[in-house]
This record gives C-alpha cells, structure tokens and sequence, in this order.
C-alpha cells in the first residue's frame, strides 16, 4: 500500500524493493520452523504471545528506518513474528474442532489476515497522509498489543476452557484420540505427506506474496493511480479473497458432510480454485482497471479458497501433537518460494518494465501443484507416527 510513498521517502530501487520484501520472506521461512515448533512445545497460548510481542516491536521499528537496509531489517524481525501466526492458528483448530469442520474454521480464521487487507486500505493511506508514513507502523504495531490482552484473558485449550461443556468437549474430541508425546522432525521429513504440503505451499505461498506487495504498485505504476486511489481496487481485491478463503473452507466441509471422502472433498475444491485462477493470465494484456481489478479478485479468491484447504491437509494426514511442526515446515517451503519471487519481480520489473512473467506464473502455478499433492498422498490418508 505504501511501496511508491517510501520509495519516494527513503529511496530505493524496484529491485532493492525486491530485496526488503525478499528479506521479510526469508526471515519469515526461519520463523516458520522456530515458530511450529514453539506451538507444539509450549502451547499456543504461550508461543503466540511471545511471537505477537516480537511482531508488534518489529511494526513499530519501522517508523524510525531512514535507508532501505534499517527499513530490510525492521521487515526482517517482523517476518519472523509473523511467521508463527499461520502454525498457531492451525493448530489451534486442530485442538478445536474435528476433521469434518476444520476447513471452514481454517477459512473463517484464514479470512481475518484479508479483514487486515481489507482495513489497511482504509486507514493506511489517510494516516500516512495526515500523520506521516511512520504512524501507520506505529499504531499498526500498538493494536498488537492491545490484541494480546485479549488472547491471554480469553484463550484456553478446550480441556481447560472454564466456559466449555462435556457435551461441547465431547465434539470436539470425537475423532479418534492421538497418541501422546512429540514428533522430531526427522520422523516427518521423509515422509511423502510432508513433502505433499511443503510443495503445494513452495508453488503457491508465492503468489499470494506477490499479490500483497506488489499489486498497489502493478496498478498505480499501470493506470497512474495516487495514494487514495488505490483504497478501492484493493478493497475490492482483498474482500474477494475473503469471500474465497470461507467459501473454500465452507464448500469442502459440505462436501464432507453430504457424504464424500475427506480426499475427494479437499481435492475437488482444490481443482476448483486452481482452475479460477487461471482467467488472471490476461490481466497483463487489459488496458481497463476494473477488468484487471475483477480478474486478480477471482484469483485472490481462488487463492485463499485453495489456502484453507491446503492448510487443513495437514491435520487431515498428521496427528494433532505433530501440526505445528508440520504447518511450519511447509510454510517455510512456501516463504521460500516467496523469496524466490520477491527478488525475481523487483529484477523483471525493473529490466524489463513488465509484470507478464509474473502472471503466467501466478495462472498456472496451482494446477501443477495440485497435481503434485496428488501423486505424493493420492488418498490422504491419516499418518501413524511413532
């Protein structure tokens, strides 16, 4: 949302641009793997707070960046942060609700990082305008905080939950129960199921973080749009995806429901997301804003629709106690990929001008990555781990 106004204030390149956002991707790979095994080692309530209290310091530290290098370090500790969020989350459904309602639980929670998405566009660019630039971080990193007094009042295991009832806890524990104690990650690294995950994440983590930081720049750079300009292409964007991230979650909780294997439901909601976004690969050659803006819509859509099930593959193969490992294993997978095409774009971008490159890769990504899934778990079938 603010890449051309900084690029302005402090002054960087587009490829430089590539390295701050290829810095936050690869902090955020290593955060991935301290941040699942944190989860499975202390618990979400704990390892949660500590990785929201370092997000909301690294947010704040941005306001006093004056270079492209103090600004790539402020985004470096803030990815490894926020890298903890999507192993907690999932693994708090997990311990929360059975296989046959985690997809849309994984939509619902998936759908709150877009409702950010959604917000930043509001509030951003009339904060930068009105205070400056650095209290958009500022406040943004203070909700952090306030955020965190709510999760440690309210948050418990269900088994510790003051408020749940025996027949709520009855629910929620129906499936067959884990074996205890933990998992090393050895154990699972060899596993096809594992590399299942870490390669469907690896194609499709990356377009998503493409979306996110580059899409406010690809369309004022495009359709010369200013700083309030943008709010409602974005606002459009970002609230589609949210539709999709439900939507996704929803329709595979239904197939579930209406009698279809977990295997089958997931996949073919999978297929049905990998094939909307391919309608995105004209988006380079269209010359009309809301035509781009409706084509990149359906494919942020498909994209978290794709996500909530992808994400919920995880604690349909691996038992609850290996989640959190397994979840930040794969997003690594996935924020790697993301670094891959951070720097990759920033380098197209600027020594060609074009962004085609980048919406080939985008359209086709998934299907070659559902197609891998598949060969690797064609079943999906839950793992049995020692």
């Amino acid at each position: 949302m603010l890449a051309k106004t900084l690029e302005t204030s402090i002054g960087w390149t587009s490829i430089q641009y590539g390295y701050i956002t290829g810095a936050f991707q690869a902090a955020y790979a290593i955060g991935l793997l301290g941040g699942g095994y944190l989860m499975d080692r202390l618990g979400t309530r704990k390892g949660y707070s500590i990785a929201v209290s370092m997000w909301s310091l690294a947010a704040i530290a941005h306001a006093v960046a004056t270079s492209a290098f103090s600004f790539g370090v402020a985004r470096s500790f803030l990815g490894l942060g926020e890298a903890a969020n999507f192993p907690a989350c999932i693994k708090t459904v997990a311990e929360w609700f059975p296989k046959k309602e985690r997809a849309l639980a994984a939509g619902i929670f998936n759908a709150g990082t877009n409702v950010g998405a959604v917000v930043a566009p509001l509030t951003v660019p009339w904060l930068a305008l009105t205070f400056g630039w650095q209290m958009a971080f500022i406040a943004t990193g203070a909700l952090g905080f306030v955020w965190l007094i709510f999760w440690l009042l309210f948050y418990h295991k269900p088994e510790a939950h003051p408020r749940i009832s025996s027949a709520e806890l009855a629910h929620i524990q129906s499936d067959p129960a884990d074996p205890e104690g933990t998992v090393s990650w050895i154990s699972l690294l060899p596993r096809r199921e594992t590399w299942a995950f870490i390669l469907g994440k690896f194609f499709t983590d990356p377009v998503w973080w493409f979306y996110l930081f580059w899409l406010p720049k690809y369309l004022q750079e495009k359709f010369g749009l200013g700083l309030m300009q943008i709010v409602w292409p974005t606002l459009i964007v970002y609230n589609a995806a949210s539709i999709g991230s439900v939507g996704g979650g929803w329709l595979s909780s239904r197939l579930i429901k209406g009698g279809l294997s977990i295997n089958l439901a997931r996949k073919t909601v999978m297929l049905i997301s990998a094939l909307c976004m391919l309608p995105v690969l004209y988006a380079p050659f269209s010359t009309n804003l809301w035509l781009v803006v409706a084509l990149i819509s359906l494919a942020t859509a498909a994209h978290q629709g794709w996500s909530a099930n992808l994400f919920t593959l995880a604690s349909d193969m691996f038992p609850r106690r290996a989640v959190g490992s397994v979840v930040g294993i794969g997003a690594t997978g996935g924020a790697l990929g993301g670094v891959l095409i951070q720097i990759t774009t920033g380098y197209v971008v600027q020594r060609t001008h074009s962004y085609l490159p980048l919406f080939i890769f985008a359209g086709i990504a998934y299907v070659a990555a559902l197609a891998i899934i598949h060969w690797l778990s064609p079943k999906l079938e839950p793992m049995a781990l020692s």
